[in-house]
């Protein structure tokens, strides 16, 4: 598509945008609303359920059976509501809606568009990173004193119309991706679990395993506690005065988001000589989240390849070290992101108010253990695979991100006046 400027501008006397059509203003946002004021205090309790539309500082809208809120506050169709602290969000709501204290309310004047003005802010936000501004400290006092381009209210509603079916095709496809991501993500699992659990052999003879959610398994394959393959340490607690300075520390967080430990780690802390020989991290150890807000988010696990020199571990974690040579590391790699584990971890776990992750339960975890030739191939069949389904992920999220940065700058560049929409709008 043809993107046409408009046929003459004028210096707009900001930094950024540096010119705007000449039939356009400037103004701050201070001067474009009548009023505003927060919204109350609501209580988390009156989240999530009943017919009343609440914002909040979350990006989506959520429901709430907060039936007592002001009717003097409650919103109108010429409202804007902006996020008070962190991360900054605009939200065009419909009349009637009701607002958290974390959320500001405008009431613009009349001669503009809100639809437009929410694009406009939202850009605005993200011209404000060029500058050294932390986006996630714009509070109310800094959003009125961000600078809008605008022309005439009609002319707004024309760009924000644009705008409105530009960005719906741009996130529909970001959503179609997104859905062929997770189609990606369910298809490695898959493959991971199968392979782990049933080998590569479709034909091989299989018996009962003996454990109910695994169900058969290959005939020559053994069935061994996790207690019995080697021994499991919890993670350092030390003080936060000692963080930031010292030796590696490997967090719950290098844990969480790698099923391959990283070779160097960011984290460093104050260790003693007998904490590192206590809390070390060794190639072939096996670390597993121990605590998390949710069930669903403890057990997951990373395998260490190569010792990291020096290092210690954090408390929110449990370290396995197998002994003997019943796993390969390579295997354990793969065995430990089976599917069918968050299933054990989980119904375990469902009497527990706490989601923590004790050694005993974890001791109880069964592991298969295919002869170790037969491990050796799963871990090089499944490093290939894998290696080609991430390959594949990775070209989906690379074109995401392009779709967004797209929309980004289509929406910059319509609310400064960089390109004329006018006659693709009405055309």
């Amino acid at each position: 598509m043809n993107r046409h400027p408009y046929p003459a501008y004028k210096p707009s006397g900001l930094e950024w945008p540096d010119e705007v059509p000449a039939n356009w203003d400037v103004s701050r946002l201070s001067f474009l609303f009548t009023r505003s004021n927060a919204g109350e205090v609501i209580d988390k309790g009156h989240w999530g359920e009943g017919g009343e539309l609440l914002f909040t500082c979350a990006r989506e809208p959520l429901s709430s059976d907060y039936s007592d809120f002001p009717t003097e506050k409650r919103t109108t169709v010429r409202d804007l509501l902006l996020t008070r602290n962190g991360t900054p969000y605009v939200h065009t709501p419909p009349g009637n809606a009701i607002y958290s204290n974390v959320v500001q309310r405008i009431t613009l004047k009349l001669g503009f568009d809100r639809g437009y003005l929410s694009y406009s802010l939202g850009s605005a936000c993200q011209g404000l990173k060029g500058y050294g501004v932390s986006i996630e400290s714009l509070n109310f006092e800094m959003w009125k004193s961000l600078s809008i381009t605008f022309p005439t209210e009609q002319e707004q509603h024309t760009i924000a119309t644009h705008l409105d079916r530009e960005t719906t095709r741009i996130d529909a496809l970001i959503e179609k991706k997104q859905k062929q991501i997770e189609l990606l993500q369910e298809k490695r699992t898959a493959l991971i679990s199968h392979a782990v659990t049933k080998g590569l052999n479709p034909n091989v003879n299989m018996k009962d395993s003996g454990v109910e959610w695994l169900g058969e398994i290959p005939w020559q394959w053994k069935v061994k506690r996790l207690r019995y393959l080697g021994y499991c340490q919890n993670g350092i607690n030390i003080g936060a005065e000692y963080f930031g300075a010292g030796y590696p520390f490997v967090s719950y967080g290098d844990v969480f988001n790698n099923r391959e430990l990283p070779d160097s780690v960011d984290g460093l802390v104050l260790s003693s000589v007998s904490d590192r020989e206590r809390y070390s991290v060794r190639a072939g150890d096996v670390f597993f989240t121990r605590t998390s807000e949710t069930i669903e988010d403890i057990g997951f696990s990373s395998v260490c390849l190569e010792s990291i020199h020096d290092a210690v571990f954090a408390g929110f974690l449990i370290r396995f070290r197998p002994r003997g040579r019943d796993l390969a590391t390579v295997f354990s790699k793969f065995y430990f992101q089976n599917i069918f584990l968050r299933a054990f971890f989980v119904k375990e776990m469902n009497l527990v108010t706490r989601a923590s992750l004790s050694q005993d339960l974890l001791k109880l975890m069964p592991v298969l253990i295919p002869p170790l030739e037969e491990q050796a191939q799963i871990a090089s069949f499944l490093d290939r695979e894998t290696a080609h389904i991430d390959a594949l992920t990775e070209k989906v999220e690379k074109s995401i991100a392009l779709l967004r940065e797209y929309r980004t700058s289509l929406i910059s560049a319509a609310v400064t006046g960089k390109i004329d929409v006018r006659k693709e709008t009405t055309g």
